[in-house]
């Protein structure tokens, strides 16, 4: 069964390679080239010691001259070869890396609040960036080292038998040494101890940043936007990497693959000369140092390949583990899309756990709201108030009874245009690394800069934005650090005035607030009420003081209306 397991696992990895069969036989033809060719050298070597000098030609130094020149050019061939295999491979490993990553990224926007109520965001991160490179590392270097290593160890040890069948066993024994002292030492080798660029560390910042604002990403319902964002990032991220295969092909292509062998090649011309004038004397020895030099040079190569299958499939569990996660929240088949909404809300017999084991959050809940009324729900902390309104965009769904909009089943319409057009502004703002414009315009991307100066009036945003020095274009800092409580607050609701939508939601939005604070962002919620349905959750009586009504949630998750005392 674990065997069948695994099978499946590499024939699902293997359909990443689909979209780039033609550079990944390209790459294993340049490794076979490469390779074949080079088994050429000792052979020609043994050309010279041999047929040239054994046989005493009137023109050996030309011979010897000209088949030196022979292997220069198979030196030359290789190099480009190789040079090809290993930055087109890393290419291709970086092109599936990227293909992977998005894949995720795109699949993570789907997923429920429910999902990530359970998960941490670093270990998420952890999951589309360290995770998915040791992967690419795997499907660089696994097909590419095991057709190259394995033509080279085949052909090689041939040869070595052929010419010597005691001193082949000797070299072999010393190669299982070898191996297992590489793979003790490549074992313990920590993830750890792997670095990370500078690159990967920006795709990390804005995934961490779009995973902690995905309640406010998905409320606006703009994750196509965001998916768009993230490929612009992510495709950098891609091209940095090719430009950095690109500086280490120039540097080890020379150094390694070139000069190496070219000093080699030297002495072999050099010593056949000498031997030819008969200065020294050219043992069968030569020849077969040469090809145990070939059978030794992939031994470490082949044990941290075993490491990095190791790493790679388990980053691979890891990254299925999260593509395989069905998203909980998804539209219906017969999902119809919301055009005009009045904005009547009614809660039939709604019913709410997050887990069983926890029992009802929400018991039966039968509320019914009016199109364009405002109404306060209150309660105390951890009753559910919260829970209620993020049934109304399906941030959840109920567990029994059913939420409605004009009539419809919130289940029965897609989640775009169910969630255009409901707005939701929290106690806790997140605001995006970026301006204020930015910020506000994530409303509405497609906002022009007069909608987005009109939305800040509203939101009484207008007067201290104009105060700052870069005015409109003055950076919030990461989660809007470089601003106040107050002035955070108001510029999401300013992105909700641009946004429109025919149904608020006002979570707590001004308990963390000071009073003139407080004072502005309920003249802003004023304004924003006119001809919309609203939902104020609060504590303060300030804040509820306008509601047409107001209703409790009390013990057990149960509601009850409060009648207003207008007078006080």
């Amino acid at each position: 069964m674990r065997n069948k397991n695994k099978t499946g696992e590499l024939k699902k990895l293997a359909t990443y390679y689909k979209p780039y069969r033609g550079l990944l036989v390209a790459v294993l033809l340049s490794s076979i080239a490469g390779t074949g060719l080079f088994l050429f050298i000792p052979l020609l070597v043994q050309h010279i010691t041999r047929d040239i000098l054994q046989e005493g030609l009137a023109d050996g130094a030309t011979s010897i001259i000209r088949t030196g020149i022979i292997m220069v050019i198979i030196i030359i061939l290789r190099v480009i070869f190789t040079m090809f295999k290993d930055y087109r491979g890393h290419d291709l490993g970086a092109k599936i890396e990227r293909d992977m990553r998005g894949e995720l990224f795109e699949h993570m926007q789907k997923l429920s609040f429910r999902f990530y109520d359970k998960r941490k965001t670093g270990e998420l991160m952890s999951r589309i960036s360290n995770d998915l490179f040791d992967l690419a590392e795997l499907l660089h270097h696994g097909p590419e080292n095991i057709f190259l290593y394995g033509i080279q160890c085949i052909g090689t040890v041939a040869i070595l038998l052929f010419i010597d069948v005691e001193m082949t066993v000797i070299i072999l024994i010393l190669m299982l040494l070898m191996g297992i002292w590489s793979y003790i030492f490549y074992n313990k080798l920590e993830s750890a101890y792997r670095i990370n660029n500078e690159e990967i560390a920006n795709v990390n910042a804005h995934v961490h940043e779009n995973l902690s604002g995905i309640r406010v990403v998905q409320s606006f319902a703009n994750e196509k936007y965001e998916i768009a964002k993230f490929f612009v990032q992510n495709n950098r991220f891609y091209k940095c990497r090719r430009n950095i295969y690109r500086q280490e092909i120039y540097f080890y292509g020379v150094v390694q693959d070139f000069l190496t062998p070219l000093i080699t090649i030297v002495i072999v011309v050099v010593g056949g000369l000498w031997i030819y004038n008969g200065r020294m004397d050219l043992p069968t020895l030569l020849v077969f140092i040469m090809f145990a030099a070939y059978l030794t040079e992939p031994v470490p190569n082949l044990a941290f390949l075993v490491q990095q299958y190791q790493s790679g499939m388990a980053g691979y569990r890891r990254f299925r583990e999260i593509i395989d996660t069905v998203p909980e929240i998804v539209d219906s088949e017969d999902a119809i899309k919301l055009e005009q909404v009045k904005g009547a809300i009614d809660f039939k017999n709604v019913s709410f756990q997050y887990d069983e084991a926890q029992g009802d959050v929400l018991s039966e809940i039968n509320l019914s709201i009016k199109p364009t009324e405002t109404v306060a729900i209150i309660g105390p902390s951890g009753i559910g108030k919260t829970t209620l309104c993020a049934l109304i965009p399906r941030f959840y769904d109920a567990t029994k009874g059913s939420v409605l909009i004009d009539g419809i089943d919130v289940r029965q319409i897609t989640l775009e245009s169910l969630r255009q057009h409901i707005g939701v502004v929290r106690q806790e703002v997140f605001l995006f690394a970026g301006s204020i414009m930015e910020n506000i315009r994530y409303g509405k991307p497609e906002a022009s800069d007069e909608e987005v100066f009109e939305a800040a009036k509203k939101a009484n945003a207008d007067e201290f934005i104009k105060g700052f020095k870069d005015g409109y274009q003055t950076e919030v800092g990461q989660r809007g650090i470089r601003l106040s409580g107050g002035q955070q607050q108001r510029i999401s609701i300013a992105r909700v005035f641009l946004k429109d939508p025919s149904i608020l939601i006002f979570d707590e939005a001004t308990s963390a607030l000071d009073y003139e604070s407080e004072r502005l962002i309920m003249k802003s919620i004023d304004e924003l009420s006119k001809n919309r349905t609203m939902l104020i959750i609060a504590h303060r009586l300030t804040t509820i003081e306008n509601a047409d009504r107001v209703i409790e949630l009390g013990e057990e998750g149960r509601e009850k209306e409060i009648v207003k005392n207008t007078d006080s």
